[in-house]
């Protein structure tokens, strides 16, 4: 899944440069974000290259026994995770439980790698950040939650989540031109579920032009007719050929997610001390995680959308320098923030020449945000690194 911000060319993160990067980098960590990722339709990444690593192997072995052995206790079937890894076998929406338990397996072995082998602490770090699941992966690294405690949230609910996906179709919605309010989408899938033939809901603000809505039936069709209807710009909705579980939308009301939640969360014995460093939360877009909150903002992260576009305009507006991307092959985020890169300096050009003058009508929703927010022209200087590649690719040289 990728953001999209007026183009159809995906963008990550380029191996080449990141070699020389990763000593600035750790160096300067009171700039830097670390960036966990989330569910995604493949989620093995690169996991079978460094669990036969001679060097990192024994991390990632170390993590997939571990979290392999938390969801087996949890959702009462045996989970293999290395022999999974060892196949290289990917995850379905069948074994989503595997896939939760693989990601974040990934992750934590990617933190312990940092930390002891190049001296990495990441409570030293400007923030963590977690899109979806990463977010309870972020509060881990972070020393908030414990790892059992925070597998054991989406682990135990993960049958019944997943049970729910094959009536829904996830879609990006997007304006190639105007700015697509969040508010004017929710209002009309509100409108939608409303009238009793499914329900649908925002699960992600991209950016002011586009956002994902899952929904059930053929409510996304729906949605679109809508809003062709009240905007005069094309409106444009990107249907996903694969089915996801419905997570932070109000489908998952069908199960009493939410509510399930808080009520395993009441009994968590992790959760009482704010997370070292904090916490950026996609929940409200700014690090608002403290010692005493962190059950309410969890609850309101299994139902409510994942704003992506306050928290990567957060880390721009805070000065922050590098992201790096923790996990089994992110996309999503990195491609984010590259496309949101890629219109920024495309828009500078076109201010400043008059033979492409003509472009600044492609993307009046960027023009109007650079006049009000200076600190998107920061986009371009954003530097970022998949921590999964430089260690498999440039580590060692």
């Amino acid at each position: 899944m990728t953001s999209t911000f007026g183009g159809n060319r995906e963008s990550t993160p380029q191996r080449s440069s990141q070699a020389t990067m990763a000593d600035q980098i750790f160096k300067r960590l009171k700039t830097t974000t670390f960036v966990f990722r989330g569910y995604n339709v493949t989620n093995l990444g690169r996991c079978g290259d460094l669990l036969n690593h001679a060097r990192f192997g024994n991390y990632l072995l170390r993590r997939l026994e571990q979290c392999g052995q938390i969801a087996s206790d949890v959702v009462h079937r045996p989970i293999d995770l290395v022999s999974r890894v060892t196949r290289r076998e990917e995850t379905d929406l069948e074994s989503y439980s595997d896939a939760i338990a693989l990601i974040v397996a990934a992750e934590m072995a990617h933190v312990d790698i940092l930390q002891e082998e190049f001296g990495v602490q990441l409570a030293n770090a400007q923030y963590l950040m977690g899109y979806s699941l990463g977010e309870l992966t972020a509060l881990v690294a972070a020393d908030c939650l414990t790892l059992e405690d925070a597998l054991t949230i989406p682990l135990s609910l993960s049958e019944d989540i997943a049970k729910l996906a094959p009536t829904c179709t996830l879609a990006v919605v997007f304006s190639r031109k105007a700015t697509l309010a969040s508010t004017l989408v929710n209002r009309i899938c509100q409108e939608i579920s409303a009238e009793g033939n499914g329900l649908i809901g925002i699960s992600s603000i991209l950016s002011p032009n586009s956002v994902i809505v899952i929904g059930e039936g053929e409510t996304t069709s729906r949605l679109h007719t809508r809003l062709s209807e009240m905007i005069t710009d094309r409106v444009y909705v990107k249907k996903n050929p694969h089915k996801w579980p419905p997570m932070h939308t109000p489908i998952v009301w069908r199960e009493n997610i939410n509510s399930r939640a808080s009520l395993q969360m009441s009994a968590m014995q992790s959760g009482f001390t704010a997370p070292q460093p904090p916490v950026l939360s996609l929940v409200t877009g700014a690090c608002s995680y403290t010692d005493w909150n962190v059950r309410d903002l969890i609850c309101q992260w299994v139902d409510k959308p994942q704003n992506l576009w306050s928290a990567v305009y957060h880390t721009l507006r805070t000065g922050t320098e590098t992201i790096i991307h923790i996990g089994p092959e992110p996309n999503i985020v990195p491609a984010t923030y590259s496309r949101l890169a890629e219109n920024v300096e495309t828009q500078i050009q076109a201010s400043l020449s008059t033979r492409t003058l003509s472009t600044l009508v492609y993307r009046p929703w960027l023009e109007a945000l650079i006049g009000e927010r200076a600190y998107l022209l920061r986009a371009p200087s954003i530097k970022q690194l998949t921590l999964e590649d430089w260690l498999l690719d440039e580590a060692n040289k």
